[in-house]
């Protein structure tokens, strides 16, 4: 491994993954911008480039088998291991979108993307972070999958697409069953809510910046060696499951 930390960021070509790239990257980090639109990436890359950042492209398609194999090949050609691995890719699927209209193929593609495609590019990089020596991931969820939050009384989640929201439900059980397994390992594995962020995720909506909807993330991505695993965190701290 590089005595350097290196870190691999899905989705990192613009919004919140764009943001988590270039405060990992400001720690010093050598940072793989994951990313599979190339015009994108390299433009991603330029400015991280430009800031200071070591960053290089990995292309990556977080729903191809084929290219999260690759994604893992250039990494451990190009910088010689991976450290952290941040599951940032995600689409929502578009609205309107309830559960009595919502088209299943939609459904299919949400969660293609936003587990399975972390299944896939996890298990890639696996045995990379095996390697390492402080090896954390982390999965980018939201606390519109808190199930608690969903059933309290008095509390609004809002109109939040019906794919997306069982996508990242499902994320977070998967983000425990990794835990589980991996249990015997140093490695951290946590969910993270950046909280409601205008990127073009959400259609520009929200109160929070990408930097500020990157910030929860970087932290769990810096954990020392005794933080927590296994856990839901936002800036507040735990979100309930």
């Amino acid at each position: 491994m590089s005595e350097r930390t290196i870190a691999l960021v899905t989705g990192a070509n613009k919004g919140i993954g764009y943001e988590i790239a270039a405060g990992l990257g400001a720690l010093g980090w050598r940072i793989g911008v994951g990313a599979r639109d190339r015009r994108r990436r390299d433009t991603a890359v330029g400015k991280l480039r430009a800031a200071g950042v070591d960053a290089f492209g990995v292309p990556l398609d977080v729903t191809d088998d084929a290219s999260a194999v690759a994604a893992a090949e250039l990494i451990a050609d190009h910088a010689g291991g991976l450290d952290v691995l941040v599951n940032n890719a995600a689409i929502t699927g578009g609205v309107p979108q309830t559960p009595t209209t919502v088209d299943p193929a939609t459904v299919r593609a949400v969660v293609e993307t936003n587990v399975i495609g972390v299944i896939r590019v996890t298990n890639a990089m696996l045995p990379m972070l095996r390697d390492s020596a402080s090896p954390r991931i982390v999965n980018m969820s939201s606390s519109v999958g808190s199930l608690t939050l969903h059933t309290a009384p008095g509390i609004d989640m809002g109109p939040v697409p019906t794919a997306y929201l069982a996508s990242k439900t499902f994320l977070n059980a998967l983000t425990i069953q990794y835990v589980k397994e991996l249990s015997e390992t140093n490695i951290l594995i946590n969910s993270a809510c950046p909280g409601l962020t205008a990127t073009d995720l959400t259609g520009f909506q929200g109160v929070r910046t990408p930097q500020q909807g990157a910030a929860i993330a970087i932290r769990l991505a810096t954990l020392p060696d005794n933080g927590p695993t296994g856990g839901f965190f936002d800036d507040a701290g735990t979100v309930p499951w």
